[in-house]
């Protein structure tokens, strides 16, 4: 498709930008889970480490997990300096890591492959747009950029209806000292590039997944620390009814990004404890997936989940003092688009 060229407007500092990807948790609960299932503990195994914690930015941060078409795992560095890899691939068999992308100005939030083109697209918070990049890196192309009516947004989180279109959880209002309910949902056009604001005055969105069904859209508040369900109509064009669904009482940790796996079960990823809550969408806790406890001491952060199309293969970006790194758990159902990147 021929990409939307906008002129970029940077509106947040990076301290800004790594206080926010650093997030909470929270979500919901499943019919197909099983009694012996709920509130469950597992312990996730280490696959590989990715990262080190970078001298220039005095830290890593791994987000975005998405498999591509051949089944190689991708992942963003949000903190990444100039130069340095700013989007991995990780080949989950041989564990070894290499090099997709990297400039010398992006900090990327997330990552995922659109149906329509099969691109891969990545939001960049900082610098307030999305761009998209061949599976191997190449032709970076800026999708959207600017303002949406009238104010620029902090793009963090994004997903993909069947056709393609985009969901964005724009993140304004964030970096405000008394953390104004500025934020929005952001639905931009597959064609066009058209931004329409499905919902705002939001307390700084994060994670954004559709449901296993497409009916509706999970979007984690960051900080309000709770998950609102928004239910939207036949073409994804308005939001028909909404509500807060899932209250998080994470203390001084809080909700980052959201995966749903084929059953309808919410993997909420939280900042603040290097843990992923998993929740089905009628509230229960279903399990918590944790790092093992000698390794948690130097890890602070996991921040997204994507299980594997088709399998129950589930890998968690978990960073923090020690690095970046990427743990491995058995999730509850298949993993499907909406488990795979965000």
């Amino acid at each position: 498709m021929e990409p939307h060229r906008h002129r970029p407007r940077r509106t947040v500092a990076v301290r800004a930008l790594a206080a926010l990807v650093l997030a909470g948790a929270a979500s919901g609960c499943s019919d197909a889970a099983t009694s012996e299932d709920q509130g469950a503990e597992r312990t996730a195994e280490l696959l590989v480490q990715v990262t080190s914690v970078h001298e220039e930015t005095g830290m890593t941060l791994l987000e975005g997990p998405v498999f591509d078409a051949d089944g190689r795992l991708v992942v963003v560095d949000v903190t990444a300096p100039a130069g340095e890899p700013k989007v991995l691939r990780v080949d989950t068999d041989s564990r070894e890591v290499a090099t997709v992308f990297t400039d010398d100005a992006s900090a990327y939030t997330s990552a995922q492959f659109s149906p329509h083109d099969d691109r891969l697209y990545l939001t960049d918070f900082a610098g307030g747009r999305i761009d998209s990049i061949t599976p191997d890196g190449e032709d970076r192309a800026t999708f959207f950029s600017g303002d949406v009516d009238g104010t620029p947004m902090n793009p963090d989180d994004l997903a993909f209806d069947e056709a393609g279109n985009m969901y964005v959880s724009d993140s304004t209002g964030y970096s405000d000292p008394a953390w104004e309910p500025r934020g929005r949902v952001v639905r931009i056009d597959r064609d066009t590039a058209e931004a329409t604001v499905l919902a705002e005055e939001l307390p700084a969105p994060n994670g954004i997944s559709f449901s296993e069904d497409f009916a509706g859209l999970w979007v984690g508040q960051h900080a309000a620390n709770r998950v609102d369900y928004l239910a939207l109509n036949e073409d994804g064009t308005e939001v028909e009814t909404s509500h807060p669904a899932i209250h998080f009482d994470g203390g001084t940790s809080r909700v980052d990004s959201i995966a749903v796996d084929a059953a309808g079960n919410l993997y909420q990823a939280v900042h603040g404890q290097p843990r992923i809550f998993v929740y089905g969408s009628t509230g229960e806790h279903l399990m918590t997936v944790g790092v093992p406890p000698d390794a948690a001491g130097g890890l602070d952060s996991a921040t997204n989940v994507a299980i594997a199309p088709g399998t129950t293969d589930a890998y968690m970006t978990v960073s923090g003092d020690d690095g970046g790194f990427v743990y491995r758990f058995d999730a509850l159902a298949e993993g499907i688009r909406q488990s795979n990147g965000g």
